[in-house]
């Protein structure tokens, strides 16, 4: 994904920026900022900007492609990017144009967040006098006065993007006096609506994820269920086993007790019958 958003000081461009970075997993790339790390790392075009920079003057259109070209070609902004502070002119926004097209990228959407300037300058005149009446040092930059000439800046070189970037139907118009909330979620859903190929490769990752966890799941229950089932089978394996007597120690049955037993008490009779008879004829 590859956006610029558009929007007058204090329309909220640099938070909406964060926020789409995150959601996004896309880097936002600030022009001040990539000419600073161009500079410390003396690349070619940044010694180039440090001569400009050093002498108080504006560093040219054409350097600073050159920076912004040199960072596209980083790993970080192969997901996407956010250009921040950059177009400001319609020269600068063909530049780019043409740069994106050598690199076989397609631009996906210019935001812009649309504000009302008089409630603007209403919101920066509360907040410089809450400052003051809390004793809290009020930044130069953040005076009713500095606003006003930054939006007319604004008007004078900017705005002119909206209808070069509106020709070429790439402009999307958000209402930024809305709250933080509602202007992410308005964003979200305009880049959904214009990107709805990546939306549902989106719900699908999703689904698969889901479907991964799912299995997993199953698959971890499953482990335990078999565990289970072998811890029983080894405590049936340790359990003493009770020994067999062989067949011919086994006991007699008991009809065979019975009858051994009878005729056992027929010849013990017999005898002691006997032995009567032997004892009355002795003494006879």
């Amino acid at each position: 994904m590859r956006l610029i958003l558009l929007g007058p000081p204090g329309s909220g461009k640099g938070t909406q920026a964060h926020r789409l970075v995150h959601r996004y997993g896309i880097v936002q790339l600030s022009t001040g900022e990539m000419l600073r790390a161009a500079v410390a790392a003396q690349t070619p075009v940044g010694l180039k900007a440090k001569d400009v920079m050093a002498s108080g003057g504006l560093v040219p259109d054409e350097i600073v492609i050159g920076i912004i070209s040199d960072r596209l070609d980083q790993p970080d902004a192969a997901k996407g990017f956010i250009l921040d502070g950059f177009p400001r002119t319609v020269p600068q926004a063909q530049a780019l144009d043409e740069l994106l097209k050598k690199k076989h990228m397609r631009l996906d959407a210019v935001v812009e967040l649309r504000v009302n300037e008089s409630a603007l300058l209403q919101r920066v005149e509360s907040r410089v006098a809450e400052m003051r009446a809390r004793g809290e040092e009020v930044r130069i930059d953040d005076t009713q006065e500095v606003l006003t000439k930054r939006l007319a800046s604004y008007r004078a070189l900017t705005e002119p993007l909206i209808h070069y970037y509106s020709e070429r139907r790439k402009l999307l118009t958000v209402d930024g006096m809305m709250t933080i909330e509602h202007v992410t979620r308005e964003i979200n859903r305009i880049l959904t609506a214009i990107g709805a190929v990546e939306a549902k490769a989106a719900k699908k990752a999703a689904a698969a994820k889901r479907i991964a966890s799912g299995t997993k799941k199953a698959a971890g229950k499953a482990s335990k269920s078999a565990g289970k089932g072998a811890g029983a089978a080894r405590k049936v394996a340790k359990a003493p086993r009770k020994a067999v007597k062989p067949a011919s120690k086994r006991p007699k049955t008991a009809s065979r007790k019975s009858s051994a037993g009878s005729k056992a008490a027929v010849v013990r009779k017999a005898k002691k019958t006997a032995k009567k008879v032997t004892k009355k004829r002795a003494k006879a």
